[in-house]
C-alpha cells in the first residue's frame, strides 16, 4: 500500500508540474496576442516621461526586441528559476510588486473560505436536526439563493448597511476588522452554496445507513450523531469541492477588493490591465495557475488518506458492498 501511495503521489507530483508550465505557455500566448502594443502604451505614454534611449534600454531588458519563441523560452526559464521580470510601468521587480499586495489578498481568501466552510456546516446540520419546516424548506433553498447572488452585489449591500448606516467601519479603511470580516461574508457566501449542497447530499445517504439507524436507537443525541458518525464520511467529497472553488475564490477575491477599496492582487491586476504590464499581469495569472494546481495536488494526495477504498494506480481495487461497509460502521457505532 504504502509504495502503490508513493507511486501515485510521484506521478501526480509529475502531473501537476506539466500543467503549470503548460498554463504558463498558455498565459504567454494569450497575452502576446492581445490587441495593442504595450511599448506604444506604457513606455511612449507622455505621461511618463521616458527618453527614447530610456525606452530601448528597456525593451532591450524586456527581450521585446526578440522573436516570440526566444522570448517565451527567455521566460519561461526566468520562471522556474523564479524570476518574474520588470514590470514596465515602474521598472520595479514584479516579485516586489506582488509580495507588497499577496498578504491582503491571502487574508481576505483564507477568512472567505473560514466563513465559507462556517455557513455551510451550519445549513447542513440545520437540514438534518431543524424542524422540517425550516431544515428541509428554508434551508435547503439556501444554497441555490448564494448561488444566484454575486459577491460584489452582496458587498454593497453590506457596505451601505454595515458601513453607512451602522458605521461598524470605514470604507477609507479597507483593512480594518471589520472591514475585513465584512468582505469575507461576501467572498465565502458564494462559495459556501456550493461546499452546502455536497454536504447536505452526502448526509443526506449516511443518515439513512444501518449504523446511523443504530445509533439513534442507542439514545445518541443529535449533537454527537452529527458531529462523530455523520460528519466524517459526508465531508469526504468536500475536500474535492474545497480545491475546486479555490479558483472561484481567487476570482471572486479580485471583485471583491475592488467593492471594497482593498489593495491586493485585484488592484494589481486592474492597473496592469489598463497599462498594458505584460510582465506583471502574465506573473499574476500564472502564479493564480500554480496555486489552483497546487491545491488540487494536495487534495488527491490527502484523499487516499481519508478514504482507504480509493484506487491508488494499477493497485487492486478493494472496494466492500454496500453490507460490508454497512456492518463495519454499524460495529464502530456499537463499540464507541
Amino acid at each position: 500500500m504504502r509504495n502503490a501511495y508513493l507511486t501515485y503521489a510521484a506521478k501526480r507530483l509529475v502531473q501537476a508540474v506539466v500543467v503549470i508550465l503548460l498554463a504558463y505557455v498558455f498565459t504567454f500566448v494569450v497575452v502576446s496576442i492581445l490587441p495593442g502594443d504595450p511599448v506604444t502604451n506604457v513606455l511612449r505614454n507622455p505621461q511618463n516621461g521616458f527618453t527614447e534611449t530610456e525606452i530601448e534600454e528597456i525593451i532591450a531588458a524586456q527581450g521585446l526586441d526578440k522573436p516570440v519563441l526566444i522570448q517565451l523560452s527567455t521566460s519561461l526559464s526566468n520562471f522556474l528559476t523564479g524570476d518574474l521580470g520588470l514590470s514596465m510601468r515602474t521598472n520595479r521587480p514584479v516579485t516586489t510588486l506582488i509580495a507588497e499586495v499577496l498578504l491582503s489578498t491571502l487574508v481576505l481568501a483564507s477568512a472567505g473560505l473560514a466563513v465559507a466552510l462556517v455557513l455551510a456546516l451550519v445549513i447542513a446540520y440545520g437540514t438534518r436536526f431543524l424542524p422540517k419546516r425550516f431544515g428541509q424548506g428554508l434551508l435547503r433553498g439556501f444554497p441555490s439563493l448564494f448561488l444566484s447572488v454575486p459577491n460584489f452585489v452582496i458587498g454593497l449591500v453590506l457596505i451601505h448597511a454595515f458601513g453607512f448606516q451602522l458605521g461598524l467601519f470605514r470604507v477609507i479603511q479597507p483593512d480594518s476588522f471589520w472591514a475585513t470580516f465584512f468582505a469575507a461574508i461576501a467572498l465565502g457566501i458564494p462559495i459556501s452554496a456550493q461546499i452546502a449542497e455536497v454536504l447536505i447530499a452526502n448526509l443526506d445517504h449516511e443518515s439513512e445507513q444501518e449504523y446511523a439507524a443504530v445509533a439513534r436507537s442507542r439514545g445518541i443525541g443529535q449533537m454527537r450523531l452529527f458531529a462523530k458518525h455523520l460528519l466524517k464520511p459526508s465531508s469526504l467529497p468536500v475536500v474535492t469541492v474545497i480545491a475546486l472553488t479555490i479558483g472561484e475564490l481567487l476570482g471572486g477575491s479580485l471583485i471583491t477588493e475592488t467593492v471594497f477599496g482593498r489593495n491586493g492582487i485585484g488592484s494589481l491586476v486592474q492597473r496592469s490591465v489598463t497599462t498594458q504590464d505584460l510582465p506583471v499581469l502574465q506573473a499574476v495569472v500564472s502564479l493564480a495557475a500554480v496555486v489552483f494546481v497546487l491545491v488540487n495536488l494536495i487534495a488527491d494526495l490527502v484523499y487516499p488518506l481519508l478514504d482507504p477504498r480509493v484506487k491508488l494506480l494499477g493497485a487492486p481495487e478493494r472496494r466492500p458492498a454496500a453490507a460490508d461497509e454497512s456492518s463495519l460502521n454499524v460495529s464502530k457505532v456499537v463499540t464507541s
